[in-house]
């Protein structure tokens, strides 16, 4: 299996590289990177590519570990038991499989996505060592051992919201995807607007990337805010004179709600273009 890249996602050879090694040593990558970098894009390519099951598990502050493997709905057996249902007497009917047991099960290698896995407690990448190291676990009111037909490859994304335990580090295959270039980032436009206008687009990244580098903003615009910015251009059919002028009310860029995502940033910029003026 070799990874390298899709006709949808511009993959950097350092990404490529990870991606690959990772596969190889039949380690979890945990890749990091801002928000909107594509990292959660990187394990549905990864899937196409290798024409292989997505199995996502998206993480959030409440998920525990557990739910992962499976959940013993205890619940529903008692309702069963109270309206005299006869599958009470089996309690495999009431074990709800986890994304981990689903991927253990598939009978060709899937990808595994364990998304934005700092947003849970910070106990929670240390009660999945064993499972992740293993391939395999228990499941304690069946008493059976569910073990992985075919070794899942393991994409675990990081937004950097909390530090990862050392012991679970240890695990992973760590790759951090660096903010794409000018360059880089005219490539990336390219796959998802094939038409549009060079002129256009060489003033929407000086734009763009002129944003990124005001001190005190709060929150940078990602990639796939500036796609979707370049979308609504397009739609509008705003050329490239009217994003170079900067006579516009307040010096705002046209459609600004698309990179500007707080009150605090449009302020910022709207007090820069007064004090150029002057």
């Amino acid at each position: 299996m070799q990874f390298n890249g899709t006709q949808n996602y511009i993959a950097s050879d350092s990404l490529k590289l990870a991606v690959n090694a990772a596969i190889t040593l039949e380690k979890p990558l945990l890749i990091k990177g801002e928000p909107g970098t594509g990292k959660t894009m990187l394990a549905e390519e990864l899937a196409k590519a290798l024409d292989t099951e997505l199995i996502q598990w998206h993480i959030k502050s409440t998920t525990k570990a557990q739910q992962g493997l499976y959940e013993y709905d205890a619940v529903s057996r008692l309702r069963d038991s109270q309206l005299g249902d006869e599958k009470v007497h089996d309690i495999s009917n009431y074990i709800v499989k986890g994304k981990l047991w689903q991927a253990f099960e598939a009978n060709k290698r899937p990808i595994l996505l364990i998304d934005e896995i700092d947003k849970a407690d910070i106990e929670f990448p240390n009660d999945l060592l064993l499972e992740l190291d293993k391939m395999e676990f228990y499941v304690y009111e069946t008493q059976q051992r569910v073990k992985a037909i075919e070794r899942p490859i393991v994409i675990i994304t990081s937004n950097n919201e909390k530090e990862l335990p050392d012991a679970f580090l240890r695990r992973c295959f760590f790759h951090y995807i660096n903010f794409p270039t000018a360059e880089e980032m005219a490539q990336i436009i390219e796959v998802h607007h094939p038409n549009v206008k060079q002129d256009l687009l060489a003033q929407a990244l000086q734009v763009f990337f002129g944003l990124r580098d005001v001190n005190g903003l709060k929150k940078k615009p990602s990639t796939s805010e500036l796609i979707d910015w370049l979308k609504l251009l397009l739609a509008e059919d705003i050329d490239a004179q009217t994003l170079h002028d900067k006579t516009q009310k307040g010096g705002l860029m046209p459609l600004f709600g698309a990179l500007l995502k707080n009150e605090q940033d449009v302020s910022l910029i709207e007090k820069l273009a007064f004090l150029a003026k002057r």
